[in-house]
């Protein structure tokens, strides 16, 4: 007798240690996921593309994940500007979405042959297409300039995980297109002499952002930017060799030349034009919010509301929650989704379409996260502040994105015998649960962060 009890207390023993190890196990297996989530859907590898005394470009790379069916279709960079600068004239294989966060600047790009400048101010979006020349001012005193753009990774891009900027001015540092031409080519297609190419060449050593300023290093660009838009033009005119049609016994030395720059500068397939006017910006923050409660606000613009949209293919929108709150578990059917931390701290979470919980980072300023087509996810504010985002969608389309909780969400939609079968559980049972949140999109919420790790900081 006492030998059985011995043996099933050994028993007892075993099959608690067991119940224990598949615990930890499953915990730490979990907990792998949750850190590999993070790895995944937080884009926390800033990338230095252009750094002078004057400012500097940083980005955050999507890309391909390796071993994996995710996949990032967009960068998201971050520009900032000293007083009296300028981003020099250049264009890019990629489409652009500026959002103008912080300060104030003027942007120059050729829309149909023609130079069009625009003056931004904090809240303003614009769009650059690929393939269109532009540059980017800060004249403002004693205010520096922060942009968050989006920069498309297209199948014309020279790789699945870069963009290409084609610097059209530029010298020793960054190089100009024109620098990888002969002399002699150059010196007949701009009718100038071969040493005045190698001065044109080479007086610029500054970098890609310059200083605005009366010294010997950036006097050129100091003149370009004094100059009248109708004078900026000829000036790039000059540059690319954009002129009238040149006498036949040009055409045979500079067809190639001039050929070459002019597809890549005014691509009819690439610049699609959605009016007959350059565009004007669009502010989101006089936009009014399309959708609003106690528990905060979000705006979503799209190619009806703003239609050079449609070049892009990208919808923006801006969320602020209050302290506690939540934006409700949702799906995007139709987008991928990026968001940038602007203001506040709080937590995303997202779930893998096996119903496991991906990620569940506490992000705050300076953060940038995306979520996949179709997966699960919400994001939920700290209780010691308001929690703000921006960020943009891989469709210009509207945007409808499938709630899966709350009023008028999914729950309430299927609700029903058939919905309260597939969780095994009476029907009447699943109409409390159902009808026990009355509010819809934003929710008030009990769940609390603990204090946050430091800002990665995107300027």
């Amino acid at each position: 007798m006492g030998d059985r009890r011995t043996l099933l207390l050994l028993v007892l023993v075993l099959f608690s240690a067991l119940v224990s190890f598949v615990g930890a196990y499953e915990e730490e297996e979990e907990n792998e996921q949750r850190t590999q989530g993070e790895k995944w859907f937080l884009l926390r590898q800033l990338h230095n593309v252009v750094k002078t005394d004057a400012g500097s470009m940083r980005m955050v790379k999507g890309g391909y994940r390796a071993g994996s069916f995710l996949h990032s279709p967009m960068h998201i960079g971050f520009i900032s500007m000293e007083p009296n600068s300028l981003f020099i004239p250049q264009y890019l294989d990629s489409d652009l979405v500026l959002f103008l966060h912080h300060g104030e600047a003027r942007v120059g790009h050729i829309y149909r042959d023609e130079l069009e400048e625009r003056s931004l101010k904090q809240g303003d979006v614009y769009t650059i297409p690929a393939g269109s020349a532009f540059y980017l001012e800060n004249r403002i005193e004693n205010q520096r300039l922060h942009i968050i753009c989006s920069i498309d990774i297209t199948s014309e891009s020279m790789g699945w995980h870069a963009f290409q900027s084609f610097f059209i001015g530029g010298g020793i540092h960054p190089a100009s297109i024109l620098a990888g031409f002969d002399h002699n080519t150059l010196s007949t297609a701009l009718n100038v002499s071969t040493a005045e190419v190698r001065t044109f060449l080479t007086r610029q050593s500054s970098g890609p952002i310059v200083h605005i300023s009366d010294s010997q290093n950036t006097n050129l660009w100091t003149k370009f930017v004094a100059q009248e838009p109708h004078q900026k033009l000829a000036h790039l005119k000059r540059i690319v060799n954009l002129e009238e049609e040149v006498s036949p016994k040009e055409e045979e030395s500079t067809w190639s030349l001039r050929k070459f720059l002019c597809t890549l500068l005014n691509r009819k397939d690439v610049v699609k034009r959605v009016n007959h006017e350059a565009p004007s910006t669009y502010n989101l923050y006089n936009r009014n919010p399309d959708f609003k409660n106690n528990y905060g606000w979000s705006k979503m613009l799209d190619e009806s509301d703003y239609s050079p949209l449609q070049q892009s293919g990208n919808g923006v929108y801006l969320v602020n929650l209050s302290p506690g709150s939540m934006m409700a578990p949702h799906v995007n059917p139709t987008a991928i989704e990026y968001g940038v931390v602007l203001k506040g701290t709080g937590r995303i979470q997202i779930v893998y379409p096996n119903g496991t919980l991906a990620m569940n980072a506490r992000v705050r300023e300076g953060d940038v996260f995306w979520v996949p087509r179709y997966f699960p996810f919400c994001q939920i504010a700290s209780s010691n502040g308001p929690f703000e985002f921006f960020g943009f969608t891989t469709s210009a389309r509207r945007n409808h994105p499938q709630f899966l909780v709350g009023k008028n969400s999914l729950m309430q939609s299927l609700r029903g015998p058939e919905f309260a079968a597939a969780f095994g559980i009476s029907d009447q049972r699943l109409k409390r649960i159902a009808n026990a949140q009355c509010e819809q999109v934003i929710l008030s919420s009990s769940l609390s962060d603990s204090p946050l790790r430091m800002n990665m900081g995107f300027y």
